[in-house]
């Protein structure tokens, strides 16, 4: 099966307010990337799921997201703040697993916002060697990473780990990451966790709000959207790499979400192509 590549291997800059161009479905729906990313949040708030788990964000928040952990998060007009894509070849010792960050003290924060600054302007200089020292400053922001992780830590009184319920909706989300173009549905992913799709359910409810169809179907119609407004393939084309078993039923699941059919989606402006979290 051929997958259309999602993000380009190179480091940049976005700000948040942009990532919702030509569409909310853009930044809410459950989507993964396959490079690390940070969301930085300077202004607003909402709530931000990551791997199957909803809290809430607000002003000098940040979230570290690995490559291929399934996330989406809420973006009010007031919404702001710079997301990092680290890019395929960062060549860095980030975090293997997701991470939520509140840096409490003005000075980490006037570092974290210094150091991001930094970056935007090597990637903005022609200068020579601006590509390079962008790089150095993103190795810089690796380590802000590291003591923030530490401080955090600090703050802990006992060790966490996480319940059981999350543990599973992580497992679960991590699976239908891997196998959301399979057509498998929810019974099978219950069956390979060891759990009935009722108690699945509940548990992802519970987590974040939406139930394991729920999160099943949000995966495969964001990717439908996204190959549709990203891409030229045929609708039939799209209909089979996402495990459809017709393009009239995929036409109907589509237009039952979207609210028009796959071709008209792809007729209505998209708006600025931007990088996408």
């Amino acid at each position: 099966m051929t997958i259309i590549p999602d993000t380009p291997s190179q480091l940049r800059l976005t700000p948040i307010s942009r990532l919702a161009a030509g569409g909310r479905w853009r930044v809410e729906a459950m989507r993964s990337l396959r490079e690390p990313v940070l969301l930085w949040f300077t202004q607003g708030q909402g709530r931000i799921t990551v791997a199957g788990t909803t809290r809430a964000y607000g002003p000098n928040n940040a979230a570290f997201i690995p490559p291929g952990v399934m996330h989406g998060f809420e973006i009010a007009p007031r919404v702001q703040g710079t997301v990092v894509f680290f890019g395929r070849n960062h060549g860095l010792d980030l975090p293997a697993t997701p991470q939520f960050l509140r840096p409490r003290d003005p000075i980490s924060q006037k570092e974290l916002i210094a150091t991001l600054e930094a970056i935007q302007r090597e990637l903005e200089s022609a200068r020579s060697g601006s590509l390079k020292a962008a790089q150095h400053h993103l190795g810089l922001l690796g380590v802000w990473l590291d003591r923030q992780l530490e401080r955090e830590k600090a703050f802990e009184t006992m060790p966490h780990r996480p319940a059981a319920s999350q543990q599973l909706v992580a497992r679960y989300a991590s699976l239908l990451e891997r196998d959301f173009r399979s057509n498998r549905a929810v019974a099978d992913y219950a069956e390979a966790l060891g759990v009935t799709p009722t108690h699945l359910t509940r548990v992802c409810r519970g987590a974040c709000g939406k139930g394991a169809h729920q999160l099943l179907e949000d995966r495969i119609l964001f990717e439908a959207r996204r190959l549709l407004a990203e891409t030229r393939l045929p609708v039939k084309d799209v209909a089979e790499m996402l495990g459809f078993n017709s393009p009239g039923y995929f036409t109907r699941a589509f237009q039952k979400t979207a609210g028009v059919t796959p071709s008209a989606f792809r007729k209505k402006p998209a708006g600025p192509v931007v990088p996408r979290v």
